[in-house]
């Protein structure tokens, strides 16, 4: 709880991975994917309740020995591919509020963004919380590498030409900060996200991450990467 407020953490974790089958369970320096964020939820000083989203009795199984109890597994309906997130989101807070367990703000973390930090979890929801006149926060990195006004498309001549029709020719330092959507946090109140489901909309602040921690797990390479990351974490190389 933060400032008088209820909070819930939902950690989504489905069992058909294509890029990477069975990640949500592989293990990650020691302890299964998932594990990493269930910690962080039990870790964090304003977590009330965590709760499990998935449709699979393994990492259901992994989630319970790692102290979080999983009722019952997500309706089928919800684990298909093409399923957008905002529905199951929906279908856990009706779920629970149909049970009596209402909530302020709900925080969600996936397992594929394992880099983030407990003080991630609590410094967004603070953020949000201490921010009234908003609605939602999500994590945002900024682009470090390549700039929008240096990317190119291939027009139906077969030329290359400017993504935004401008110059090309531009300094780097010269051009606007420019950032993009990563997955580490997202934060809500329950009552807008109930109304406008979604995360993104006229009423969301940023939560401003360095690069390296807005790698995801989508496959092998992705979970090397983060494996080499977090050994120079370990190290003191990152901060």
């Amino acid at each position: 709880m933060y400032k008088g407020k209820k909070i819930l953490a939902i950690i989504p974790a489905r069992g058909g991975s294509k890029g990477l089958p069975g990640k949500n369970i592989r293990e990650l320096r020691g302890k299964p994917l998932i594990a990493w964020s269930i910690e962080h939820a039990q870790k964090s000083q304003y977590v009330d309740d965590v709760y499990v989203s998935t449709d699979s009795k393994d990492i259901a199984e992994v989630a319970e020995r790692f102290g979080v109890p999983v009722p019952e597994l997500r309706p089928a309906y919800l684990a298909r591919d093409a399923a957008p997130s905002s529905e199951f989101i929906l279908y856990t807070l009706n779920l629970l509020k149909g049970r009596g367990r209402e909530y302020d703000y709900f925080i969600l973390l996936e397992p594929t963004s394992p880099l983030r930090d407990v003080e991630d979890v609590d410094k967004s929801i603070a953020m949000l919380v201490d921010h009234p006149e908003s609605e939602s926060i999500v994590g945002v990195a900024m682009s470090g590498t390549i700039h929008p006004a240096f990317m190119m498309t291939v027009g139906e001549d077969g030329f290359l030409k400017p993504l935004d029709h401008g110059r090309h020719d531009v300094r780097r330092q010269d051009l606007p900060k420019v950032y993009f959507f990563e997955g580490s946090v997202y934060v809500s109140s329950v009552d807008a996200y109930l109304k406008k489901k979604t995360f993104y909309h006229d009423k969301t602040l940023p939560y401003i991450v360095p690069e390296w921690k807005s790698h995801e797990v989508d496959d092998i390479v992705d979970f090397r990467i983060i494996e080499t990351i977090m050994a120079m974490k370990e190290e003191g190389l990152l901060k």
